[in-house]
C-alpha cells in the first residue's frame, strides 16, 4: 500500500497505460486464437464434404436397365433373387455357402442343412435335419438365400454377380462442380462405354451395409454398432467409478501423504499417452482376465472363437481406464465448488454425512460432473491406438451381438480406408468421418441437454 501511495501521478499513468496495452494485446491474442480455431474447423468440414460428394465414372458389364423395367433399388428381394437366378445361377450356391455357412466349404454339401448352416431360417419344403445342399432344387437354394438376406444384401449380390459395377474414376465435389465439361470430355475419350453419376458416398446403404470386398457395397454398420457397444461399456464402467472416487477424495479422505500421493498420480495419469492404456488393457483384460472378458466364465453361447479375450468388454474397460482420471478430476472440482453453506445447513437439520452428500452436494455438482464426462467421452470415442493394441479388427464381416463379440470401431475403419491406395476409399473414409462427427455431436448434445436440465432444476 505504501509503494502505491508514494508513486507520482505520471508513474501511475504509465503503469495504467502499460496494463491497458497488455490487456488489449491479450484480447487480440485470444480473438486471433478463436479465429484460427474456427477457420481450421471450417477448412476441415469443407475438406471432408468435398471428398464425400462428386462425380463417379462407372462402367457396367450388364446395363442394369436391361434387367428390369424399373431401377434395381426399387425391387424387392424376391425380384432381385429372380434376376440373380436367371443371370448367375451357379453363383447362388456359392453365395449361400459364403453367406450362411459356418463350416469348411469342402464339407458343405455332405452335412445336413442344420449342421452346415446353423441358426438360419429355412423356407417351407426344406427338411433341415435330413437334406443337404445337393438334395435341394435350384428354386429351394434361391429361396434359402432370399429368406436369409435383406433387400440391401440382395441388391449388393445382383450388383456384384450380375451387373458387375466397376468404378473407373472418381472426382471430388470442387472439381466436379467447376470442371464438369472437361470431365465429360475426358470420360467420352477414355471410357466411351462408361456413364457419369453424381454420388454422395454417405447414403442409406453406406449406413446399413457391413464390410465388403466390393467398394460399391461397403458400409459402416458393423463399425457403428461396435462403437456404440464400446461407448456403452466405457461410460457404464468409468462414470460410477470416477464419481465414487471423486466423492471419496473430496468428502472422506483425510489430508495425509498417502491421499496427496494418490491425487497427484491421478492428475499425472490424465496426461499419459493413450497407447499406454492400450498396453495395460492388453495385459490385464485380454490376457490376465481372459476367462472373464472372453465370456467363458458366463457360458455365453458362441464365444468359443473369442477365447483370446479380444472383445468389446476388454476394449470398453481399457477406454474406461483412459478417461477415468479426467472424470475424477472434474468430479472433484465440481464437488469442491458446492458452497460450504449447503453442507452446514444440511448438518444443522440433522442429516448424516451420506445424506448430505447424496441429497445435497452430489445433485448440486451434477452439472460440473457431466461437463467432465462430456470431455472424457469425446476423447474416448475418437481413440484408435488403445483399441488396436487390445485387438480391434480392421475387417469384420459380422455385427457384434454382445459384449463378448469381436469388434471394430469407426476410427479404425477410417484409418484402414485412408491407408489404401485406391481413391474410392478416400471418399468412403470422408463419409465415415461425417458419421463419426454426427455421432459425437449427437451424444454430446444429449449430455449437454441433460446437464442444463439439472442446472435449471437446481436453480
Amino acid at each position: 500500500m505504501t509503494s502505491l501511495l508514494n508513486i507520482t501521478q505520471d508513474q501511475y499513468k504509465q503503469k495504467l497505460q502499460a496494463r491497458q496495452t497488455q490487456g488489449v494485446l491479450y484480447t487480440y491474442l485470444y480473438r486471433s486464437s478463436l479465429v484460427v480455431a474456427v477457420v481450421s474447423l471450417i477448412v476441415l468440414a469443407l475438406t471432408v464434404l468435398n471428398e464425400n460428394f462428386g462425380l463417379v465414372v462407372v462402367q457396367y458389364e450388364i446395363d442394369p436397365t436391361t434387367l428390369a423395367d424399373e431401377p434395381l433399388e426399387n425391387l424387392d428381394k424376391n425380384q432381385l433373387g429372380e434376376i440373380l437366378q436367371q443371370n448367375a445361377p451357379r453363383r447362388v450356391l456359392v453365395l449361400v455357402r459364403d453367406t450362411l455357412s459356418a463350416v469348411d466349404p469342402s464339407q458343405f454339401t455332405s452335412l445336413s442343412l442344420d449342421q452346415a448352416l446353423g441358426n438360419v431360417v429355412f423356407p417351407e419344403g426344406i427338411d433341415a435335419t435330413e437334406q443337404t445342399i445337393s438334395d435341394l432344387a435350384d428354386d429351394q437354394v434361391l429361396a434359402l438365400l432370399v429368406e436369409n438376406s435383406t433387400p440391401d444384401e440382395m441388391l449388393a449380390f445382383v450388383n456384384t454377380e450380375v451387373v458387375g459395377v466397376e468404378i473407373l474414376k472418381t472426382y471430388a465435389f470442387y472439381e466436379s462442380a467447376l470442371n464438369r465439361a472437361a470431365i465429360e470430355a475426358e470420360t467420352a475419350e477414355k471410357f466411351p462405354e462408361a456413364t457419369i453419376q453424381f454420388r454422395s458416398w454417405l447414403n442409406g446403404r453406406f449406413l446399413q451395409n457391413g464390410q465388403s470386398a466390393n467398394v460399391n457395397d461397403i458400409g459402416i454398420r458393423t463399425a457403428l454398432i461396435g462403437t456404440l457397444w464400446i461407448m456403452l461399456v466405457t461410460i457404464l464402467t468409468a462414470l460410477p467409478l470416477g464419481v465414487g472416487a471423486a466423492i471419496y477424495l473430496e468428502e472422506y479422505a483425510t489430508d495425509n501423504a498417502v491421499n496427496r500421493l494418490i491425487e497427484t498420480n491421478i492428475r499425472n495419469l490424465a496426461g499419459v499417452p493413450s497407447i499406454i492404456y492400450g498396453i495395460l488393457g492388453l495385459s490385464i483384460f485380454v490376457r490376465a482376465l481372459v476367462f472373464i472378458t472372453s465370456g467363458s466364465a458366463f457360458s455365453v453361447l458362441g464365444v468359443e472363437a473369442n477365447a483370446n479375450g479380444r472383445t468389446i468388454l476388454s476394449a470398453g474397460m481399457a477406454l474406461a481406464l483412459l478417461i477415468l482420471p479426467v472424470i475424477i478430476i472434474n468430479g472433484q472440482e465440481a464437488i469442491r465448488a458446492v458452497p460450504r453453506t449447503i453442507r452446514e445447513a444440511s448438518y444443522g437439520l440433522g442429516a448424516t454425512k451420506w445424506q448430505t452428500i447424496s441429497r445435497q452436494v452430489l445433485p448440486a455438482a451434477v452439472p460440473g460432473i457431466l461437463t467432465g464426462t462430456i470431455l472424457a467421452f469425446s476423447r474416448a470415442i475418437g481413440e484408435t491406438a488403445p483399441l488396436i493394441v487390445v485387438g480391434a479388427s480392421t475387417v469384420l464381416t459380422t455385427d457384434p451381438s454382445n459384449i463378448f463379440s469381436p469388434f471394430t470401431v469407426i476410427p479404425i475403419q477410417i484409418y484402414s480406408w485412408t491407408s489404401r491406395p485406391q481413391p474410392e476409399f478416400q471418399h468412403i473414409a470422408a463419409a465415415a468421418i461425417i458419421v463419426l462427427l454426427v455421432l459425437l455431436l449427437t451424444l454430446n448434445t444429449l449430455a449437454i441437454i441433460l446437464r442444463n436440465r439439472y442446472s435449471k432444476n437446481l436453480s
